[in-house]
């Protein structure tokens, strides 16, 4: 998917519904689908995504990289035309720096 966010994510009763908005399916790295444990869910949650999902230190840490660097870029982009994307970007950047000091 490439940019699993929340925006691009239907729930109903609370649960996952649907995603949406595949422009970026097929970029070709694994580690691309890693970016959701920086753009969705939190430093509890992370850890049980990774087991789940099987990937190695290799895969996982390009996948902060993907998120780190899509965190920065869409930021800086948005932060007047969509502040509400803006501030999902901003919590992936943070997000992801932090899972990198800690795990360093």
């Amino acid at each position: 998917h490439a940019d699993l966010l929340p925006g691009n994510l239907l729930t109903r009763a609370g649960r996952l519904h649907a995603v949406i908005d595949f422009g970026g399916l097929g970029t070709g790295d694994p580690a691309c689908d890693m970016m959701a444990a920086w753009t969705l869910l939190t430093d509890a949650t992370r850890p049980l995504f990774r087991e789940a999902a099987e990937v190695d230190d290799a895969t996982w840490a390009r996948g902060r990289g993907w998120a780190l660097c899509w965190g920065v870029v869409t930021e800086n982009h948005y932060r007047t035309t969509n502040p509400v994307l803006a501030a999902v970007a901003r919590r992936t950047r943070t997000e992801a720096l932090a899972d990198h000091v800690a795990s360093t």
